[in-house]
């Protein structure tokens, strides 16, 4: 009985000396800063719509940033497994509207939703859902990964 209790010792001591750096890894962690330079520059004044909707190389730009600072919560390739919204279906309701000009009315309301939320990030009765990425992230970076999602919207 000695040794059992002995053994669990020894496992709780190495535990508590290893397990803080894996376990802290996703609270300190610093956003990835985002080469944008491939893309046209938007700016400093704030966008109400997505500049580079369709945007191959924007996509591209986004892909990876979304994957070094978004995939941890929101799921590789953007499917979710549950952590945080599949940003897949963002905009989905508004492929559904038949009208022309309610659909990019739809469009440019999802995009100022994306942007408020990646700018201000996420926080609900003090506690942080989502960090804010504003002063991280360029507004060519933020507008990169949304083009991203948007290339991803209905994919399996």
């Amino acid at each position: 009985m000695k040794k059992v209790s002995t053994a669990i010792s020894v496992f709780c001591l190495l535990a508590a000396v290893f397990a803080p750096p894996f376990v802290t890894v996703h609270a300190d962690e610093i956003p990835q800063a985002v080469d944008t330079s491939s893309l046209p520059v938007v700016g400093t004044e704030w966008r109400g719509e997505n500049p580079y909707r369709g945007m191959e190389a924007a996509a591209k730009v986004g892909e990876s940033a979304f994957a070094q600072n978004c995939a941890r919560c929101h799921g590789i390739q953007a499917k979710s497994g549950g952590i945080a919204p599949d940003l897949r279906f963002l905009d989905r309701d508004c492929d559904d509207l038949k009208s022309i000009e309610k659909k990019k009315a739809c469009f440019i309301e999802t995009d100022k939703y994306f942007l408020l939320s990646i700018r201000g990030g996420k926080v609900r009765n003090g506690a942080v859902y989502m960090p804010p990425f504003e002063g991280f992230f360029t507004q060519e970076a933020m507008w990169a990964i949304k083009t991203y999602l948007e290339a991803m919207k209905g994919t399996d």
